[in-house]
C-alpha cells in the first residue's frame, strides 16, 4: 500500500496542484490506515473492504477520536481510492458504502459590515509593513480566498487594470471580481512596497514578509489576530473569518448562491449553503428582537 500512497502524494502534487497542507493532512491519515490494515495484514489496496472501512472508523472512535477527525479521515481514504480507480488499481471505493460520521456542521463565525471597515482600517499606511498588511486584508475580504491561496499568489495573478484575481489550482479557475479601494491597496502595495522588500529576481510570490521570504500562515495568523485586538473586536477571529464574512455579506445583499460557490471555490454547493443558514438564523434573531409580538 505504501508505494500507491507514495503515488498518490505525487498526484497531488504534480496534479492536483495541491497546497503543501493538504498534501500533509492526507499523508499523515493515509498513512495511519495503511499501519492499521498492515495489523491486519492487509497489504494489497484490493484487500480493502467497506467491513475494513467501518472496522477501523470503529477502532478510531475507540481511541477517543472525534466524529469530525473521522469524517476527515474518511475522507482521505475516499479520495485515495477514487485515484487508484482512475488509474485502473481498484474497480471499486470501498468508503462509498461504508457507515457515514454524524458531523453536525458549525455556522461559520462572521464579522458584520462595521467590524469589517474597522478591521480594515487598522493599518495605518505610514509604512512598508502597514501597507503589505492592509493590500493583504483588503484582498481576503475583496475575494473570499482562502490563507493558503492569499500566501501562494503569485504576482501575475492579480491584474491591476482590470481589477480581478486570476486562480488556477490544477483543473480549476476561477476569476474573482476587486472591489475598487482593494485594487487602490494591492496597487499602492505593488508599486511602492514590493519592490523595495523584494529583491530577489527569481521570487514570484505576491506577498512576503519583509525580508522578501514567503510568509507563513502562522505569521499571518498573528498579524490577522494582531489587528483584531487593536480593533477590539471580541469575536474569535481567524484567517478564514474574513471569508466567511465574504460569503455571508454577498449572499446577505442578494447575491446568488451559484456564484458565490463558484468565488470560493466549492465543489460542492452544499458546502455554500451552510451561509444560507446563517442568514436565516441573522434574520430570525432580528425578528425576534425588534418585532413587538415576538417577544
Amino acid at each position: 500500500m505504501k508505494k500507491q500512497i507514495d503515488a498518490f502524494k505525487q498526484y497531488l502534487i504534480v496534479e492536483k496542484k495541491s497546497s503543501a497542507n493538504t498534501v500533509e493532512s492526507y499523508l499523515r491519515d493515509l498513512l495511519q490506515f495503511s499501519s492499521y490494515c498492515a495489523s491486519l495484514k492487509i497489504s494489497n489496496v484490493q484487500k480493502v473492504k467497506t467491513e475494513t472501512i467501518n472496522n477501523y472508523m470503529d477502532y478510531l472512535a475507540s481511541q477517543g477520536k472525534s466524529e469530525a477527525t473521522k469524517a476527515r479521515i474518511s475522507s482521505s481514504i475516499r479520495a485515495f481510492y477514487r485515484y487508484l480507480i482512475n488509474i485502473g488499481a481498484v474497480m471499486d471505493n470501498p468508503v462509498n458504502a461504508a457507515n457515514k460520521s454524524k458531523v453536525e456542521k458549525k455556522l461559520p463565525g462572521v464579522l458584520d459590515s462595521s467590524e469589517i471597515i474597522l478591521l480594515l482600517s487598522q493599518p495605518s499606511g505610514n509604512d512598508y509593513k502597514s501597507i503589505r498588511d492592509k493590500a493583504m486584508l483588503e484582498l481576503l475580504y475583496a475575494t473570499g480566498i482562502k490563507v493558503s491561496e492569499l500566501l501562494n499568489l503569485r504576482v501575475q495573478d492579480f491584474n491591476m487594470q482590470l481589477g480581478i484575481l486570476h486562480l488556477s489550482s490544477g483543473k480549476k479557475e476561477r476569476i474573482i471580481p476587486i472591489y475598487p479601494a482593494a485594487v487602490k491597496s494591492l496597487t499602492d502595495y505593488l508599486i511602492n512596497v514590493r519592490p523595495a522588500i523584494v529583491l530577489e529576481p527569481t521570487q514570484d510570490k505576491l506577498f512576503t514578509n519583509i525580508n522578501g521570504a514567503q510568509m507563513s500562515r502562522q505569521g499571518f495568523w498573528k498579524l490577522i489576530k494582531h489587528y483584531a485586538a487593536q480593533a477590539g473586536i471580541k469575536e474569535e477571529i481567524t484567517p478564514h473569518t474574513l471569508r466567511h464574512s465574504f460569503a455571508a455579506h454577498l449572499l446577505e445583499n442578494g447575491a446568488n448562491l451559484q456564484d458565490i460557490k463558484e468565488m470560493l471555490g466549492h465543489s460542492d454547493i452544499s458546502s455554500t449553503q451552510i451561509y444560507a443558514q446563517y442568514i436565516k438564523n441573522k434574520y430570525a434573531a432580528n425578528y425576534t428582537r425588534f418585532h413587538p409580538l415576538a417577544k
